[in-house]
């Protein structure tokens, strides 16, 4: 059927289908329950087939459908349903009174969006108990569904239980949707209340466990010992009533929600609103029962044979039912079997059991654990069927990567890390984890991914960069980020095997494997702790080993050595040689005069033999930086540092202390409180004064400093490592805002004025800014400030916002900008989050410059035919330079817009043009080529012009230049 012209759903429209609808009240007494459903045709197109499921009352002759009966696409179309004959459910009902109704429709969605898919119809049937006149109360459903390419192909939910069940009074009920989700995407579920239009509920509506429908409220649960309760369980979807009471017709609605993970976000793509209808009868009748396997975890592959037990108390017959998903698969995609598998009045005698089998492959690996809904109906000599559901969840998990091959290339310090072809082609990536001296593990059941043992992941391979059937990649190379594994260090990996999304899901993890130790033919690094903390007397011990591993022959000892200091945690280009005078032999080094308190530092060690030969050089590694955020009765802290050791071990001891005392406190002054496993935990800390059971008090300063503890996994290198951290202090409670920091000013290390600029720049096209900015002076208020963020505004005086936060360095580099022209303010933040007020703007303006010259010969010589504004346009100089010094001062820079005319000697205009940057048609240039506005050739002569310029300035009142001059136009 082809969907009506386009037509917008108003609230006008709403209205006048709403007085449609209680027009027919008096006929339509017919609809039970029902759902929208959606499938998306493919995953490229946006084609969907709507499927409209409808359960009515045999009972009244109106059929679903017809004049008026609209079902809305939510995205302003519509189509009217036609009639549609009913199909009788005796196995719903033995009385035949339940029917369904179905309406399928493909419809053509125009893009990317949010859609809600709308039915409304008259009219509910009649005599519904937990809602006032059901006869006059409009029947709804809608579906909500997300069409997005970043979160890929979506559809909405399936149902495979219907949504009409029979309850006996005062016997427990459950009841499951059988719901899964085609994508593998996350299901929840939740009570709503029914609705008779878009976000109206039906009139006085009661939870079926409403004081109400009891005369023995207190105690109407089945077991008679408490109330009743109507619940849904969230994550399985399983509907409790304990127990029903007056004998009728209920109408409830719950929403099946669909939920992504893509990149560590859940996304919510949607929801189908279900309306189901629960028939409560009178009898003696008892329910029966289901014995399932407990929930499991299967490595795909296993063949996973179980044996369902359904029995029932009266010793009535019984059939039992299976629904999942994983029925509906393709032979290719190995479906699991049930059997017997009932027909709709198969009843055998109780106990009756059901034989489950299911050859799991990798075609089934998902996150998300597959449901099989087990449904049991008993048949008793009168009244109505009982039932009783019960879910089993099956994991299907990926099989542990298996590795082939860890070499090491000591000449570049680099491994080489091999892994057979994964079995399971189906996954995407293949995660690389490493650790130095690994850890022993093994995974329990169902334990998948990379747990919390101290691993860092280096690395993900895509497996098949040119498509599923190419040569997969089976190979990483690790080498530190170029840095080479550092000496002396012994290094283990890990892997995971990832599947793609929306399915997900990650292999077990594999087996160590392991290399090294690295020679340790340069100085090793080993520490680098904080000693004394302070703003200029600061001290930090520096110790190594000497090479241990270095040719004695080639490099003949006692060795000598200096010492290379940087600040930031890794190393810049501004390391400074800070060791002693003369041959310094030590392998410890104080270093004095520092500002701990604010800075982190960077070492690292060159060694030279004793006839000066040159041996190499240390790793890098920097001092522990201690972070600390305060808020109400706690501070959290927070730690790093960039070493080539780990300062997660498994040797003992291997937790990381913390110290603590009060304001003021040295080094000596602090006390152990606690201990933390990194392996675990992390670097991290929350200080809620539970060490001492005492909590922390409001306003009070607590001051902290860190040991880590870390190692080589190198039998010759002692561990563990101990290194501090400077000390910080934070209030809990503190709402006083740190101190007005200073303005910032320009690193001047890309040029230093505008004529420096031009000397070196013509035709730049990126731009950063390097701002710099001071501590404030005084003491109390530096030692309050944890962070500052930088502000920013493209206007001098304009409306400023944030760029940058929590930058713990005193600069920053603006990169990536079309221009120099900015403005900067920075503000301080402390340990309790509190941001300060803001500096004074700085502002960088750009370098603009704009001249033309005074003769030109449009002779179509190619020489000199066009009037010009100075510029490189035209020079390959190769790797070279041969742009002439005088026309790089000239070139034009940073112009936005000119508007250029030309007049004669006589003062009438005879050329005009306006040009923007980026407008292919006019240039910035102008490039005149000697024709008047009538496109004919002007005489020889002297011409003069005026070109109003518009350039790129932080400043409003430099923007516009005026340039008046004159012209030889000669030919």
């Amino acid at each position: 059927m082809t969907p009506k012209p386009s037509r917008h759903i108003t609230a006008c429209a709403l209205l006048v289908a709403l007085a449609a609808v209680f027009a027919h009240q008096a006929q339509a007494t017919h609809l039970r329950a029902g759902e929208i459903t959606v499938q998306r045709d493919n995953c490229t197109g946006l084609v969907f087939t709507i499927t409209l499921t409808l359960y009515t009352n045999t009972k009244s002759d109106v059929r679903v459908g017809g004049e008026g009966e609209i079902l809305y696409f939510g995205d302003g179309q519509w189509v009217e349903v036609p009639l549609i004959e009913n199909t009788t459910r005796s196995d719903l009902n033995p009385d035949g009174s339940v029917a369904t109704a179905t309406y399928v429709i493909r419809h053509t969605y125009p893009g990317t969006g949010l859609y809600t898919i709308r039915y409304q119809e008259p009219n509910r049937n009649r005599d519904v108990l937990n809602m006032d006149a059901s006869v006059n109360t409009p029947f709804y459903l809608e579906t909500q569904f997300l069409v997005d390419s970043y979160l890929g192909c979506s559809n909405s939910p399936r149902l495979l239980v219907a949504p009409i069940d029979i309850a006996c009074k005062g016997a427990a009920f459950t009841h499951n949707p059988g719901a899964y989700d085609i994508d593998g995407d996350s299901l929840s579920y939740s009570l709503e209340v029914p609705f008779m239009a878009p976000n109206t509920t039906v009139v006085n509506y009661k939870s079926p466990a409403d004081p109400k429908f009891y005369t023995n409220y207190e105690t109407a649960n089945e077991a008679g010992s408490g109330r009743p309760r109507f619940i849904i369980n969230p994550l399985d979807g399983t509907l409790t009533w304990d127990a029903p009471g007056a004998i009728g017709e209920y109408n409830i609605a719950f929403h099946i929600t669909e939920w992504r993970r893509k990149n560590g976000v859940l996304y919510k793509m949607g929801y189908v609103r279900r309306d189901m209808q629960i028939i409560v009868d009178d009898c003696s009748n008892k329910r029966p029962d289901l014995m399932i396997p407990k929930d499991t975890c299967v490595v795909a592959g296993t063949v996973l044979d179980e044996t369902i037990l359904g029995i029932d108390p009266d010793n009535d017959a019984v059939k039992i039912e299976a629904f999942s998903e994983i029925f509906n698969y393709p032979v290719s995609m190995s479906p699991a079997t049930y059997s017997p598998v009932p027909k709709v009045d198969d009843f055998r005698p109780s106990p009756a059991t059901t034989i489950f089998h299911w050859q799991t492959d990798c075609a089934h690996v998902r996150e998300q654990a597959y449901q099989v809904v087990f449904k049991i109906t008993d048949k008793p000599k009168n009244g109505p069927h009982l039932v009783t559901f019960k879910t089993w969840f099956i994991t299907v998990v990926a099989p542990a990567p298996d590795w082939t091959e860890a070499s090491l290339n000591l000449s570049q310090r680099q491994a080489t890390l091999k892994w057979d072809n994964y079995w399971c082609t189906q996954a995407e990536t293949m995660q690389v984890w490493r650790k130095i001296d690994g850890a022993p593990f093994e995974p329990d059941n169902c334990q998948t991914g990379m747990p919390a043992l101290g691993y860092d992941l280096i690395g993900t391979v895509v497996l098949h960069p040119s498509g599923p059937l190419s040569v997969p990649i089976t190979e990483f190379i690790d080498n530190n980020n170029n840095l080479g594994l550092a000496p002396g260090a012994r290094y283990c990996y890990r892997l995971v095997a990832v599947f793609p999304s929306p399915r997900g899901g990650e292999s077990y993890v594999s087996k160590d494997t392991c290399v090294g130790p690295i020679l340790a033919d340069v100085p090793v690094i080993t520490n680098v702790s904080v000693d004394h903390t302070d703003i200029s007397n600061g001290q930090i011990s520096v110790r190594w080993i000497s090479p241990f591993d270095a040719n004695t022959v080639q490099f003949p000892p006692p060795y000598h050595y200096e010492i290379f200091r940087s600040i930031g945690f890794t190393r810049g280009e501004d390391a400074v040689n800070v060791s002693p005078p003369g041959n310094f032999t030590n392998t410890t080094f104080v270093d004095n005069n520092l500002n701990t308190t604010e800075v982190v530092y960077n070492y690292s060690i060159k060694a030279y033999a004793s006839d000066g030969t040159f041996i190499g050089t240390s790793a890098v590694a920097s001092a522990v930086r201690n972070d600390a955020n305060a808020s109400y009765q706690r501070i959290s802290l927070s730690w790093s540092a960039t070493v080539p050791w780990s300062n997660k071990i498994n040797t003992t001891p291997n937790k990381h202390l913390i110290y603590r005392g009060p304001e003021g406190a040295t080094e000596a002054d602090l006390i152990l409180i606690d201990s933390v496993d990194a392996n675990t935990s992390g670097f991290i800390y929350l200080d809620e004064g539970q060490w001492n059971k005492t909590p922390l008090v409001e306003n009070e300063t607590y001051c902290y400093r860190i040991m880590t503890r870390g190692g080589y996994g190198n039998p010759k290198i002692p561990q563990p490592l101990n290194n501090f951290s400077q000390i910080i202090c934070a209030q809990p409670g503190d709402t006083i805002p740190p101190c007005k920091p200073l303005p910032p000013i320009r690193n001047t290390l890309d040029f230093v004025d505008c004529q420096d600029y031009y000397t070196k720049y013509c035709d730049k096209e990126s731009f950063s800014n390097v701002i710099m900015w001071n501590a404030p002076g005084e003491a109390p208020c530096r030692r309050d400030i944890r962070a500052y963020n930088v502000y920013a505004s493209s206007i001098k005086g304009g409306e400023f916002s944030l760029i940058a936060e929590n930058v713990r360095d005193t600069f920053f580099i603006d990169n990536h900008l079309l221009s120099f022209a900015r403005c900067y303010k920075i503000a301080a933040v402390d340990v309790s989050g509190n941001i300060g007020e803001q500096s004074d703007e700085l502002c960088i303006d750009n370098c603009p410059y704009y001249e033309l010259p005074n003769v030109f010969t449009p002779n179509s010589d190619n020489v000199n035919d066009e009037f010009s504004a100075y510029s490189i346009r035209g020079f390959d100089c190769g790797e070279g330079d041969c742009i002439p010094a005088e026309l790089r001062l000239k070139c034009a820079r940073f112009v936005q817009t000119v508007n250029f005319t030309v007049y004669n000697r006589w003062g009438q205009e005879v050329y005009t043009q306006y040009a923007r940057v980026g407008n292919d048609s006019q240039s910035i240039y102008i490039d005149w080529n000697g024709k008047d506005s009538n496109r004919q050739d002007l005489s020889s002569g002297v011409y003069y012009y005026v070109a109003e310029v518009t350039f790129d300035s932080v400043d409003p009142a430099n923007n516009t230049q005026m340039l008046k001059g004159w012209v030889h136009l000669i030919r």
